[in-house]
């Protein structure tokens, strides 16, 4: 095949920077302007591509909504970056996730795109789910494997590791999530006292007792 056979056509590695740059502008007019306010000429146009591209790829609005916004809800708390997860001490190791998963969810795309959530909630709940998509089950699962890394040598006691790691989120992660989707961003300090203060409420549900201590 000549090169004049290929000419007008995208290379891969051009095809794929169109497909972000439709679904970056395509996630920003959702989240500025609703489902019913966004038009695909504004994303085509936001995207630097033709709308005849645009259509190409996806046939419709909502067919764009399904294409995006789902795996942008699944992808938030990470933000393409995996949680560092530190070894030695369980306290320190549970203060540094829960610092880390709090500044992503407090981050304004995350806040917004929970807005959208919020607003869109029976459109999006009727798409395919996206692995995922619930916001938090990534982070889950995180803390879940580091709490079973610390059972597994007696440090804590649990039977449900994922009932306490659902716990530790709603613990440390909630209410400084809560705050910042009423544009509220508490001080570093606050949040820093609330995830500590937690983490020793949790930990004390979760230490090894002693069966004499407990008999008194």
């Amino acid at each position: 095949m000549t090169s004049q056979h290929l000419r007008g056509r995208p290379t891969p590695t051009e095809s794929l920077a169109i497909e972000r740059r439709i679904r970056d502008a395509a996630i920003e007019a959702f989240i500025e302007s609703g489902f019913e306010g966004t038009t695909m000429e504004a994303v085509a146009t936001a995207a630097r591509t033709t709308r005849r591209t645009l259509y190409a790829k996806h046939p419709d609005k909502q067919a764009l909504f399904a294409a995006v916004i789902p795996q942008a809800l699944a992808d938030m708390p990470f933000h393409g970056a995996a949680i560092e997860v530190p070894g030695g001490d369980l306290r320190e190791a549970l203060r540094h996730v829960a610092l880390q998963i709090i500044e992503r969810l407090v981050d304004p795309t995350a806040v917004r795109l929970r807005r959208l959530a919020i607003f869109e909630a029976q459109r999006i709940a009727a798409l395919d789910p996206v692995e995922g998509a619930d916001l938090l089950s990534a982070s889950l699962q995180v803390v879940v494997d580091l709490l079973e890394s610390h059972a597994e040598r007696g440090a804590i006691v649990a039977e449900d590791l994922g009932t306490a790691a659902d716990l530790f989120l709603a613990m440390t992660a909630s209410s400084p999530t809560v705050w910042a989707d009423f544009g509220v961003l508490r001080p570093a300090a606050d949040v820093e006292a609330h995830v500590d203060g937690a983490i020793d409420l949790f930990l004390n549900g979760m230490l090894p007792r002693d069966p004499k201590a407990g008999s008194r």
